[in-house]
């Protein structure tokens, strides 16, 4: 079980129907009601991604700035240099202003730093090169809101900056002939989500004519959608625009660098969605960034010949692949470290390394929180100086608790649940008591269990049919502020499941009644999902139609799974009645007795997760938690007699009810005996007696 609990939306059987009544297929009608579309009105406001959401550019202040001065540039023959951030927000937001401003007769040339030898943003390095090749202008694209002393270095050395970013404002901004940022305090503009690739589309619809800027739209709106989907930013009112126009102009009349790329990523001759994005296309052109190449993916975008494309595409992948290997090592190695020091995934996690790549640590950032549910930071260490990066849990600001470490950092940067920083290696120890404290603190006040919400809890399998989950489409395009809908099956048997993906994803057979489903659960193995052939789940999944060799079937991408609802109430059920004195089947003895592994897999957690020999929790989180770690199955009645044994001996102090549990844990230094337990010799006893001898 990957969530704590799931939240099952309210079944709104009438007004799902009422909007299957106005030409909404029911699949999409049951999830349009599950998130509070009451009326068909509500309904079609919801699917709205038109080009009616759009706000005026000049809205954003200093827009006005920023075209006058690079009217002026352009005007003059004045040499202009995009500057962007290496990631595919930054990336694509380079090649779009750039071929942009080359359309509109200016001179211009992209640059983006070196992510390994340079960092992030303005770097003095290389605004000295960019003069010296007679840039006059830098037009900063999703970097720069931070860089004050760069913007007056590169004033002195003779060039203006116009900064066009969405990150987070510090309180003091550079002062350069324009600011352009949604997140300034001092701008009313109605939409602050914009990505960075949305910001720089504004600047190019904001230095084209009223009369021309459809065709400015069309003509850059997939490179819009592809950074706006790379950078996880919340698809609603512009963004859900920008993205659909995006899908469809990818899907219609693609560039020949993002066409290679497709082809060479094995979605050619598929619709592309938000999903493809995310997972197809912005890891391989986020790849030549992480990998110190971001040259390669500028390149790509930006070539109009074919046979270059191809060239670059396949380099490209080759560089991803490059890049999960390296991915992998360093995670397994911080997995392998806090497997055999679990204190240091509490709080917050925080490690540092010399050897590892700084090009991906934020995604192993971003694994490791996910896995361990809490933040995580991780510092590549260089010379006594370490360059982190983090990723956040639980919705945990990021960039505020970085504000409030600010005198253990050198730098720090980003969003609130992605961000970036610099540390001298003797500040980590202080940096990493803080940040666990912060966390720890977030987390008392805004609990973080995680939770899956689910749309839909299916009654049976009827709706699971192929017109129906296609007509799904409607609700896209998916990603942050309308993830794809998430529907549940009960009592669902595995009929069979196998390792793939090199051992690293699960398929499954499964059954409900007489109807059988093919399963995906990617970065989940058998065991993970603690399955068995013929064992009963309750399923999470998503819809989607599998395309093999001509054949189009039905295909449950899971999202998670737990026994089977009526499994987990019965164990309950059993404990409560042992708890009463009634009466218990020799079945029900050999259920509830605990082995020595269940024993050793409650000690072991419960020492590995107190703080100050003091753990808190509820005895179903708990139970669910303890499987998680072990590997075993959940058994609540298993799990509450081993603490009652514990008690017993002298090893904890337990108090609580069924929604709480508080354990203290005794320290000893003597072995104690378990098999001595009267708890257990009198379960083995009437075990015994059920047997007939």
């Amino acid at each position: 079980m990957k969530y704590d609990k799931w939240n099952i939306c309210p079944l709104r059987q009438t007004v799902a129907s009422e909007l299957t009544g106005h030409g909404i297929p029911p699949l999409p009608a049951l999830v349009l009601s599950a998130r509070g579309c009451k009326t068909p009105d509500a309904a079609a406001a919801f699917l709205q991604h038109d080009t009616s959401l759009l706000h005026d550019p000049f809205l954003l202040r200093d827009m006005d700035k920023a075209v006058r001065r690079v009217r002026q540039a352009i005007d003059g023959d004045q040499v202009i240099c995009v500057y962007g951030d290496y990631d595919v927000d930054g990336i694509t937001s380079t090649c779009l202003l750039t071929t942009f401003l080359a359309e509109e007769g200016a001179r211009v040339l992209p640059y983006v730093p070196n992510r390994l030898t340079e960092g992030y943003s303005l770097n003095p390095a290389a605004l000295e090169r960019l003069r010296s090749e007679g840039v006059e202008l830098i037009i900063t694209v999703d970097c720069g809101i931070t860089n004050v002393e760069e913007t007056a270095w590169a004033r002195d050395l003779g060039m203006d900056v116009v900064i066009t970013d969405h990150h987070e404002c510090k309180e003091i901004l550079p002062d350069a002939a324009a600011v352009v940022n949604p997140h300034r305090p001092d701008c009313d503009y109605p939409f602050d989500m914009l990505a960075g690739v949305g910001v720089a589309l504004k600047l190019a619809l904001a230095l084209t004519p009223p009369e021309r800027r459809q065709q400015t739209l069309s003509s850059y709106c997939d490179l819009a959608a592809i950074g706006t989907v790379a950078d996880v930013m919340e698809l609603q009112g512009e963004n859900r625009a920008i993205v659909s126009l995006g899908l469809e102009r990818l899907n219609t009349h693609c560039r020949p660098g993002l066409e290679a790329l497709i082809r060479e990523a094995g979605q050619a001759n598929k619709p592309l969605t938000a999903g493809s994005i995310s997972f197809s296309l912005a890891p391989r052109i986020n790849a030549a960034g992480r990998m110190g190449c971001p040259e390669m993916a500028v390149r790509l975008l930006l070539t109009a010949d074919e046979l270059k494309a191809a060239v670059y595409a396949r380099q490209l992948c080759a560089l991803n692949r490059d890049r999960q290997a390296v991915e992998l090592s360093i995670f397994e190695t911080c997995q392998n470290y806090l497997i055999r020091n679990p204190q240091a995934a509490q709080g917050a996690i925080v490690l540092a390394g010399t050897d590892w790549h700084q090009g991906v640590v934020g995604i192993v950032a971003s694994r490791l929180a996910e896995r361990y549910q809490v933040p995580a930071f991780m510092i590549c260490l260089e010379d006594g100086c370490g360059k982190g990066s983090c990723r956040s849990w639980g919705q945990f600001n990021l960039f505020h608790a970085l504000e409030q470490c600010s005198d253990l950092l050198e730098s720090f940067g980003g969003h609130d649940l992605a961000a970036g920083f610099t540390i001298r290696e003797e500040q980590i120890p202080a940096f990493r008591t803080r940040m666990s404290q912060l966390a720890t603190q977030w987390r008392g006040v805004h609990p973080a269990d995680s939770a899956l919400t689910v749309d839909v809890l299916l009654p049976d399998t009827s709706l699971i049919t192929e017109d129906n989950v296609a007509s799904l489409s409607i609700l896209e395009p998916h990603g942050t502020g309308n993830p794809s809908p998430v529907f549940a099956l009960e009592s669902v048997t595995v009929a069979g499941f196998s390792r793939v993906g090199g051992g690293r994803h699960t398929r499954m057979l499964l059954r409900k009644g007489s109807v059988s489903f093919d399963g995906i659960f990617f970065s989940t193995t058998p065991e993970d999902a603690q399955l068995s052939l013929g064992c009963q789940l309750d399923i999470a999944f998503s819809l989607q139609i599998n395309e093999f060799r001509g054949s189009r079937t039905v295909q449950l991408q899971m999202v998670d799974c737990k026994p089977s609802h009526s499994i987990a109430v019965l164990n309950q059920q059993l404990y409560r009645r042992y708890r009463s004195g009634s009466p218990l089947s020799r079945l029900e003895l050999d259920q509830l007795i605990p082995e020595r592994r269940d024993f050793v897999a409650v000690w072991r957690y419960l020492t590995s997760i107190a703080t100050d020999g003091l753990l808190q929790d509820s005895p179903i989180r708990l139970t669910q938690k303890i499987a998680r770690s072990s590997g075993g199955r959940e058994d609540l009645g298993r799990t509450m007699v081993c603490l009652e044994v514990f008690r017993e001996r002298g090893l904890i102090e337990f108090r609580g009810s069924p929604e709480s549990l508080s354990i203290t844990i005794h320290k000893t230094d003597h072995k104690v005996d378990l098999e001595a337990s009267e708890i257990l010799i009198r379960l083995r006893r009437q075990k015994t007696d059920k047997s007939g001898g």
